[in-house]
């Protein structure tokens, strides 16, 4: 497909998670889980997915075969590798077959821009690369692929040689690539020199075929680096979609997107499909098994949240004082934290949907207000707790009824024999609409335990626990002159896949601490999905 069918403000998304992502520290996907990635990709409406080297590892030939049989709306499925090796045919270069046999609709394949590379690298003359990357491409294109083309280290080739790493781009066009991918492989470029490279490329080639950009974090200017390139005329990027990757990551396409479509005017996903961003961003980061950056621009939890009272009383007036796009434009929601400096204002917005019937004059209002201060003096954090502060104002408006009631706990800790990690037992017994409920559970310490115990507990009366997970837990002490009796705060995040919530325990004993903390976080749930 060259330029000339593409809109003029439309630029072609290639998702990498499943390949360049999969390089990044604590990845690893199973082939379940590359299989519900692509589903997911092809959800959001990616124009490609780029998901795995079928030459490079066993596993990645397994997912390309029962891939075959996968069914796409909005997304092609990519098959990646490196152009021919030195010395031998196309015919007889094992990296080249395995592509064919993957039998994708799309090939990327790469090839060096760099001539340091080119000597160094893969000991090769100029000419052979040449030779490597035009026969590698027309060798995949008369077998029906589109291909693909990644440029390796242009950016660093451009500066060394201009003329030489344009020959590559000319090399794999003349051999029929559909798209000529400009590669920052080092992440080390700076946004003007990008700029200023993808112009040229563009002016020079774009009658062609297709101008994408790949870039690297290294510098920290991945997303820029992108949005550039596209200014300069690109309209392919590639990146992944939480922006992990090798080293520092790739580009994070949930900004990049969410930049291009909203800010630059730029058409990506298919219509109303950017809506879906911050939802299956988590859903991304439960197959994934990572905790999502909740700093992250436009999906993380505190990309549209507030707390100084000045600032919350402005976006109740009027949101669009302290935030630069509505949360809904990409599946988010605001958060109005709850703290000590929290006003009436802040507090009404927050119990609205609770109860409608208040107003920032009601008497109880006035009384939760009281209760935040109260209970920060004590040692608690709602800022950080969401999930705590809506069950903390439904039990004082009264409007909460328990899903159990607590008959005791009990934590027993030992010193585990070598080779056996279980240091903890615990035993739960709780009460639900009558129905009593005795259960015991080991961990690797009395939380991990306590969690086993009443999960095994709840998921008899409530199958709905089964599908969260805890995702964090941190343990503050918050009077550190009392030594080993200070206080403690615990925050438990929790997650079901789709939604993300944390709560809170204060207590002088930390095992207290947790219960708490933890009881909160099934309550929430439960109320969630009743």
């Amino acid at each position: 497909m060259s330029s000339n069918s593409i809109k003029k403000n439309c630029v072609q998304i290639l998702d990498s998670s499943l390949r360049d992502g999969a390089q990044g520290e604590g990845i690893s996907f199973s082939v379940q889980d590359k299989i519900a990635v692509a589903r997911l990709l092809d959800e959001l409406g990616v124009a490609y997915i780029e998901a795995g080297n079928p030459a490079s590892n066993p596993k990645d030939a397994d997912f390309f075969e029962k891939a075959k049989k996968l069914k796409f709306e909005s997304s092609s499925l990519c098959a990646f590798g490196s152009t021919r090796k030195r010395g031998i045919s196309c015919a007889d270069d094992k990296n080249l077959e395995a592509l064919l046999r993957a039998e994708t609709p799309v090939v990327t394949i790469f090839g060096k821009s760099w001539i340091f590379h080119v000597k160094e690298i893969l000991g090769a003359s100029l000419e052979e690369n040449l030779d490597m990357i035009s026969e590698s491409v027309r060798f995949l294109t008369e077998r029906g692929r589109k291909v693909l083309f990644d440029a390796e280290h242009f950016f660093d080739g451009w500066k060394d040689n201009g003329e030489y790493a344009l020959k590559t781009l000319e090399a794999a066009a003349a051999g029929g690539a559909n798209a000529l991918v400009l590669c920052d492989t080092k992440g080390g470029s700076m946004p003007l020199d990008v700029y200023e490279s993808v112009y040229a490329v563009v002016r020079r080639m774009s009658r062609i075929a297709d101008i994408g950009i790949h870039t690297h974090n290294d510098a920290g200017l991945a997303i820029a680096n992108s949005l550039m390139a596209v200014q300069a005329g690109a309209n392919h990027v590639q990146g992944t979609l939480l922006g992990f990757g090798e080293r520092t990551g790739n580009a994070n396409l949930s900004a990049v997107i969410a930049n291009l479509e909203l800010k630059l005017g730029y058409s990506c996903l298919p219509e109303g499909r950017v809506r879906s961003l911050t939802p299956l961003c988590r859903q991304m980061g439960e197959i994934a098994n990572i905790a999502i950056d909740e700093g992250l621009p436009y999906v993380g939890n505190k990309a549209f949240a507030h707390k100084a009272g000045m600032h919350m009383d402005a976006v109740i007036k009027n949101p669009c004082a302290y935030e630069h796009i509505t949360p809904e434009t990409v599946g988010n929601e605001r958060m109005l934290l709850m703290s000590e400096v929290t006003g009436r204002a802040a507090v009404i917005e927050k119990i609205r949907k609770l109860a409608p019937q208040l107003t920032k004059d009601s008497p109880e209002v006035l009384q939760i207000v009281q209760k935040i201060k109260e209970m920060e003096q004590q040692g608690y954090q709602f800022e950080g707790a969401e999930g705590s502060f809506i069950l903390m104002v439904k039990r004082h408006l009264g409007t909460y009824v328990p899903f159990f009631n607590l008959h005791y706990y009990k934590v027993i800790g030992e010193q585990p024999e070598p080779g056996n990690t279980v240091t903890a037992f615990a035993q739960v017994k709780i009460d639900v609409n009558g129905a009593t409920s005795v259960t015991a559970g080991e961990g690797d310490g009395p939380v991990h335990a306590l969690d086993v115990a009443l999960r095994s507990a709840l998921e008899d009366f409530y199958p709905v626990v089964g599908s969260m997970r805890l995702t964090d837990f941190k343990v503050r002490v918050i009077d550190s002159k009392d030594a080993t009796a200070a206080r403690v705060r615990v925050l438990v995040e929790s997650t079901d896949g789709r939604n993300s919530w944390t709560t809170v325990g204060v207590s002088t004993d930390m095992i207290d601490a947790s219960w708490h903390a933890l009881v909160d976080s099934f309550e929430y749930k439960l109320s969630i999905s009743a």
